[in-house]
């Protein structure tokens, strides 16, 4: 892992200047397609806006890394219940990539109740000639046409056109809060507080109800559904986990309704730690598989665990995020930072995990060095080419030139949202309505 990086900021329309960023523009996930060729993200508008790499050339290597803005769409609208009289945010909540395979690329997007199947193509010639319309595409009067004539495909300036191939809807009574797409590539999960649904690609009316932890008295519910995920080579295993800080794995194999699970991983508490705050605290916001399908990571509010799945006693490794933090959770807890979501992403070969914290820094540590960094993502460093210098939190004592305070740290500014490039060492990182995106230092 590389502690200096070269970072570049993409600036567009979509990511407006600060001052007069509406909460719209705010962004709400960010995720790279297969390749890394492409990345997406979603904002609280919902808006889908897609960046393409750009190709390197003889006359500029440099640009090869640099990512501008390839297509651009309204992707949910606000919508209102009236059965139950709630409105319905247009918030992209989640994004997720199909493996790409032909020419178009496709995309699953969700906000809290509908997830939407999209297709990316690229269009550089239009049909002419046509015998029952003009070229505006007004209907000739058949009367009046004693000519037939071949259609030709003429060339044009390139389109890049998203249509909405499939909507998936009316399964989820409660938010969705993840959505995943199975190795099989014909089916995909979406999950809510309570129920995880199957679904096929190819079918909008229909989904199979395969985990539902509601009980008969909702008087009774003790724990909620936080995320869930697809394992990346068995098509038959996933993995959700909940607001009490457990991860459930289930085998679809074993039965349709997977309510009981086949491995349970959960640490055991510290009763000497134990506050009003632990059971917050421990509640997990995200859960990662390994490339590998070997480890499984989850991210409560205060550290990243790694777990093996063939051990559930104990995490293999815990990394402390913030753990600073730890005596301003009353605080914390009356400005709501406390329920924040952090989102944890792991490097393409398994050996650096990444995520998010306050006042704009991230975290990466290195599961084999047991190096961490503190980086921050910020206007004041984000011109091309520019060097990250790690930043340190000063807890106690003097503090040095170099370092910040607890006391200092901006609670409003957080990163909650990061991709990692699947194969290079390029993470992208959402901070309020701004995208940046860093890369190892080029040599």
């Amino acid at each position: 892992m590389e502690e200096e990086s070269d970072t570049r900021k993409i600036n567009n329309s979509f990511l407006r200047d600060h001052n007069y960023a509406t909460e719209a523009d705010i962004i709400s996930t960010v995720e790279f397609n297969p390749s890394g060729e492409l990345l997406a993200t979603g904002d609280k508008g919902g808006r889908v806006v897609v960046f393409q790499r750009e190709q390197e050339t003889k006359s500029e290597p440099q640009r090869r890394g640099e990512y501008n803005v390839y297509s651009t769409f309204q992707s949910h609208d606000p919508e209102f219940d009236y059965l139950k009289s709630l409105e319905i945010e247009e918030k992209i909540n989640k994004i997720r990539w199909l493996p790409q395979q032909n020419a178009a690329y496709f995309l699953l997007s969700t906000n809290d109740k509908t997830v939407k199947l999209w297709k990316i193509s690229e269009r550089d010639r239009r049909p002419e000639g046509y015998n029952l319309k003009d070229e505006d595409g007004r209907i000739r009067d058949p009367s009046t046409i004693t000519s037939l004539r071949v259609p030709v495909l003429q060339n044009t300036d390139l389109m890049v056109e998203a249509t909405a191939r499939r909507v998936f809807s009316n399964a989820h009574t409660y938010h969705i809060n993840s959505i995943s797409v199975n190795s099989d590539l014909q089916t995909y999960i979406s999950t809510d507080d309570l129920r995880v649904n199957l679904w096929n690609l190819e079918i909008t009316d229909q989904s199979f109800n395969i985990v539902d932890i509601k009980p008969c008295s909702m008087e009774d519910l003790t724990e909620v559904i936080t995320a869930a995920e697809f394992h990346p080579q068995q098509c038959n295993t996933l993995a959700y986990s909940s607001s009490r800080g457990s991860v459930r794995l289930c085998d679809m194999r074993k039965q349709a309704l997977c309510d009981t699970h086949c491995k349970f991983f959960e640490e055991p508490e510290d009763p000497s730690t134990r506050s009003f705050f632990s059971e917050i605290i421990s509640s997990i916001s995200d859960i990662k598989f390994s490339h590998s399908g070997r480890f499984l990571m989850t991210r409560d509010y205060l550290t990243v665990k790694v777990w093996d799945l063939n051990m559930e006693t104990r995490p293999v490794q815990t990394y402390q995020v913030h753990d600073y933090l730890r005596g301003k959770l009353c605080s914390l807890y009356e400005n709501d930072c406390i329920f924040d979501k952090f989102e944890c992403v792991w490097n393409g070969s398994d050996s650096v995990i990444m995520t998010g914290s306050y006042n704009n820094f991230f975290r990466m540590f290195d599961r084999n060095t047991k190096k961490d960094v503190t980086l921050e993502a910020s206007r004041e460093n984000s011109k091309p080419r520019a060097i990250l210098k790690p930043r340190k939190v000063c807890v106690g004592g003097k503090r040095r030139k170099d370092e910040v305070t607890v006391d200092s740290l901006d609670f409003s500014k957080k990163i909650l949202h990061s991709a990692w490039h699947p194969q290079e060492n390029i993470i992208a990182v959402a901070a309020s309505n701004n995208l940046y995106i860093f890369q190892d230092k080029v040599t």
